[in-house]
């Protein structure tokens, strides 16, 4: 009997289960419903789109070989109302004049790259301090000083030097002339 009590308790199982199938069955429940909406609508709208600002993105300024006497230089302002960028290219004078005079000098024109270097005040002073003045108009030595001194007029220019101190005045005056636009960029 031990090994039929298994069976038989599925068997009675199986006929709960189905009686109470059923019994859920046979029950029916009947809904009556009714609804009735009224609705006045008065409203504003406003629609607000948040994106992010366009950008300003600041030029590339390729300036990598070592040959050029350029210095690239850019930036870029965005507010949330316009963004600005720019770019542009330095020449380095003095590396110029550098390196035309020592092309000169390797082709063995070493008077004319002297005649280079004087035109900068510095080198003149320094020519003269040593006791070897610039050439002039093809002549050296005391020729060239004696018409240095004739001809004061065609002598380079002092060079103005600049200080830290004008340096941070500088700095800090266009500090303020950014922060200045950038406000005025903010207000609405």
């Amino acid at each position: 009997m031990l090994k039929d009590g298994g069976k038989m308790n599925k068997i009675i199982l199986s006929m709960i289960l189905c009686l109470a199938g059923t019994i859920a069955m046979a029950q029916t429940v009947t809904t009556d419903s009714t609804s009735r909406n009224t609705v006045n609508t008065d409203a504003k709208t406003k629609t607000i789109v948040l994106s992010p600002p366009p950008s300003a993105i600041t030029p590339s300024i390729n300036a990598t070989n070592s040959d050029i006497c350029t210095t690239g230089m850019a930036g870029a302002v965005q507010t949330q109302i316009i963004g600005i960028s720019a770019g542009t290219t330095i020449v380095d004078e003095n590396c110029e004049q550098l390196k035309i005079a020592k092309t000169l000098y390797d082709m063995g024109m070493k008077v004319a790259a002297v005649s280079v270097l004087c035109q900068d005040r510095r080198v003149f002073d320094a020519m003269s301090m040593a006791g070897t003045p610039c050439p002039f108009k093809g002549k050296l030595g005391d020729e060239a000083k004696d018409a240095w001194k004739k001809n004061v007029k065609f002598r380079p220019k002092p060079v103005e030097r600049i200080d830290a101190a004008d340096v941070t005045d500088n700095a800090t005056k266009v500090g303020a002339g950014l922060i200045g636009l950038a406000l005025l960029f903010l207000i609405k």
